[in-house]
């Protein structure tokens, strides 16, 4: 059965559920709230930043069910834009990772809110070019920073949460400044909510926006 929209085959249900469950496993159930953070704006604004996780479907998901998040799209950063295009970027040669671009309203959701979901649902950031079943450089974790203040919030975390020990294993995840943001092909876009019911979605990406329901009450919203 060919699934995940990009070739990908399950070889069986048991089988990529046990892969997926390397993201569950790994992952802490809570993280502490970021020492380092921005306030809360005093005023409704719009601000983003770009997050790679694995596959942008499931990371997607979980940020658009986030309140304060106005858009998630998902597309392709770390790489040029003559290689912006799946077919390139599936390759793992391009530079690119998945990513989503998450725009958010900082005066109903801080980044560092933004960051301690990222780690702690949406995707396990100790895996090094990987994420549950998806292997390459194009599923790695990283976080693309367009400001000084978001690299030193995201650096102060990390570090925070390397020194607490929460993850049984060092944190992998790049930190790198944002060149450019590419838009995924369309049917990449609301590929979770939109196919509910394809195995690959059912096991890897709708138990992170369950975890999200559970772990971040206050900041979920339905869809």
């Amino acid at each position: 059965m060919v699934t995940h929209g990009k070739g990908k085959i399950l070889a069986t249900a048991i089988g990529l559920a046990t892969l997926a469950c390397g993201f569950t496993s790994a992952a802490p159930a809570s993280l502490p709230d970021p020492a380092l953070d921005a306030p809360l704006a005093q005023t409704k604004g719009q601000d983003s930043i770009v997050l790679a996780g694995g596959c942008f479907w499931g990371v997607q998901a979980v940020f658009q069910s986030v309140k304060g998040v106005m858009q998630a799209v998902s597309g392709y950063a770390g790489g040029s834009a003559a290689t912006a295009y799946y077919e390139y970027v599936g390759t793992g040669a391009t530079g690119h990772a998945e990513s989503v671009q998450v725009t958010y309203d900082p005066s109903q959701v801080t980044l560092g809110q933004i960051l301690k979901i990222f780690f702690s649902v949406a995707h396990d950031p100790t895996q090094i070019d990987r994420q549950g079943p998806d292997r390459g450089t194009q599923y790695r974790s990283a976080i693309f920073f367009s400001s000084a203040e978001q690299k030193k919030i995201a650096e102060a975390y990390m570090e925070q949460l390397q020194h607490a020990n929460v993850f049984a294993k060092p944190i992998a995840t790049e930190l790198a400044p944002l060149n450019a943001f590419y838009e995924a092909e369309a049917y990449h876009q609301n590929y979770a909510r939109l196919h509910p019911d394809n195995p690959y979605i059912a096991l890897n990406d709708l138990p992170k926006v369950s975890a999200l329901e559970k772990e971040f009450p206050h900041l979920y919203k339905q869809p």
